[in-house]
């Protein structure tokens, strides 16, 4: 068990290297390593692991790098408490999803997981497996994090919000997507935009069952740059005519009218300005729409 002062000179070290991997070829030699990153999986999973947390955040900046896409091939002995399979990928995962509240390491919450994971969902193969059932445990990977749109975190939260939109570039899944019995994504965005407002019955009705009569203190996400992925995930989830006619069915234009009125964030009121657009013109065919076909250069949504 290492001492107080080895603990502390660990975590001198680590710091040093989440400062030092913001240059791209510091960053590019440390995911390129294996021995290193083996250490690095192994001690993030570690449950007595005091410097979890930072050890988390490296992660994060290590997945700026393509390198870490071996992630998928890399397996270790999960931990017994964890319940995980070998594959590290989904041991990560779970530490994300069990771990939150210090119950599998009192010294961590995970937080910063969710941008390594947002950042590793800009490769089609982890999309891939992100929404592809595991047999482990028999779910969908990102069935676990959707919850995470509410939560106390903001890195939390603008971490599987970005997550959310990357994943959502994979538009053969978006029918999964929008499926009550699958993935049931729509919830998970349209909450954190919703305040206590009131609407007409004839709009409200037709809203999902979870935005209907909020209490009156229900509040939206006070991140408006959060809000704004939220509406470029939702814009995003427009690319078929499926997409674009449920959210028409769900009365989605009113609730984004009210955050386009209530949240003084110009990039916010634009990215609604283009859900709008969007939800409110006549159908000429269809087809998909292929992402972001019509905006200009600088509009386009990207992945985050």
């Amino acid at each position: 068990m290492p001492t107080e002062l080895e603990e502390k000179i660990a975590e001198h070290v680590i710091t040093i290297l989440i400062n030092l991997s913001g240059d791209p070829e510091v960053l590019n030699n440390l995911a390129s390593d294996q021995k290193f990153l083996d250490l690095i999986f192994a001690c993030v999973t570690n449950e007595a692991e005091p410097n979890a947390n930072l050890m988390a955040m490296l992660l994060a900046n290590l997945a700026k790098s393509d390198d870490l896409k071996g992630i998928l091939e890399r397996t270790q002995k999960p931990s017994e408490k964890l319940s995980s399979d070998d594959r590290v990928i989904n041991q990560l995962m779970d530490l994300f999803v069990k771990g939150f509240d210090g119950s599998f390491n009192k010294n961590a919450d995970y937080d910063y997981l969710a941008y390594f994971f947002a950042d590793m969902a800009k490769h089609a193969e982890v999309r891939q497996h992100l929404v592809t059932k595991q047999p482990y445990d028999n779910v969908v990977p990102i069935t676990k994090i959707t919850v995470f749109t509410n939560h106390k975190s903001d890195v939390r939260r603008k971490g599987v919000a970005s997550m959310l939109k990357n994943v959502a570039f994979d538009v053969p899944s978006h029918p999964a997507f929008l499926s009550d019995d699958e993935i049931n994504l729509l919830p998970y965005l349209l909450l954190p935009l919703a305040g206590n407002e009131t609407y007409d019955e004839d709009e409200m009705l037709d809203m999902l069952p979870d935005l209907q009569f909020l209490p009156p203190d229900k509040q939206r996400d006070p991140d408006s740059s959060i809000l704004q992925t939220h509406v470029e995930t939702l814009t995003l989830l427009t690319t078929t005519r499926e997409g674009r006619d449920l959210m028409r069915r769900i009365q989605v234009y009113p609730l984004i009218r009210e955050t386009h009125l209530r949240v003084d964030d110009e990039d916010l009121r634009e990215a609604c300005d283009r859900l709008v657009n969007v939800l409110m013109r006549d159908e000429a065919d269809t087809g998909a729409v292929p992402l972001a076909e019509e905006e200009d250069e600088d509009e386009r949504i990207v992945e985050v």
